[in-house]
């Protein structure tokens, strides 16, 4: 039962990349899997219960790699680099048109608002207690890493909007430096550093 909810919730996950929000239907869903739309509806009584329910579960996976790129043991520095540069749009997280959908419905539905809150909510706490702990290790300076925070998802999501809507408009190669600049300065280091090498 719960295995199959969990195909379910995939197929739903990969038709809203392919096919939006708006358009996907349960009919879509159900084809994935060759299965019928009573199945579907048996698990999701409605397409908006489906659609939340596959970005909590979409949610969820993506927390769970970043607690185990932060829960690493190595210094604060490591496990925030490698957090912001898999989250970062040119990095090797996947679904950015999956959250760009998931925003721009969430203005509209409660539902999806609470799950994407939720995220947001988690990935900055999770940044936030990092850049904390490298201050405290001395690693690094940053007198507010709420803050800090705060200014670097903005950045990535707003660079992951640029080259999800727009592809071409910002070389991925000056998104990174872009992103490795803002970790830098947030952290009180230069670029050489962060990066461990030149520009």
């Amino acid at each position: 039962m719960a295995e199959r909810r969990e195909e379910l919730l995939r197929a739903a996950i990969e038709q809203i990349e392919a096919r939006g929000v708006a358009a996907v239907r349960i009919a879509d869903v159900a084809a994935v899997l060759g299965v019928s739309n009573a199945l579907v509806l048996y698990h999701f009584s409605t397409k908006e219960k489906l659609v939340a329910a596959a970005f909590a579960y979409a949610a969820e996976d993506d927390l769970a790699r970043l607690r185990k790129l932060v829960g690493r043991r190595t210094t604060a520095l490591r496990r925030l680099r490698s957090a912001v540069r898999w989250y970062a749009p040119t990095g090797q997280a996947k679904g950015w048109r999956l959250w760009i959908e998931g925003w721009a419905v969430a203005l509209r539905e409660p539902a999806l608002r609470e799950v994407t809150r939720d995220l947001d909510r988690q990935w900055k706490a999770a940044i936030t207690e990092v850049i904390a702990e490298g201050v405290t290790a001395g690693e690094f300076a940053c007198a507010d890493p709420a803050g800090a925070a705060l200014r670097l998802t903005a950045l990535l999501d707003g660079l992951a909007v640029q080259l999800t809507s727009y592809p071409g408009a910002v070389p991925r190669s000056r998104a990174q430096r872009w992103v490795d600049d803002a970790l830098a300065r947030e952290l009180g280091l230069d670029r050489a550093a962060l990066t461990g090498r030149e520009r």
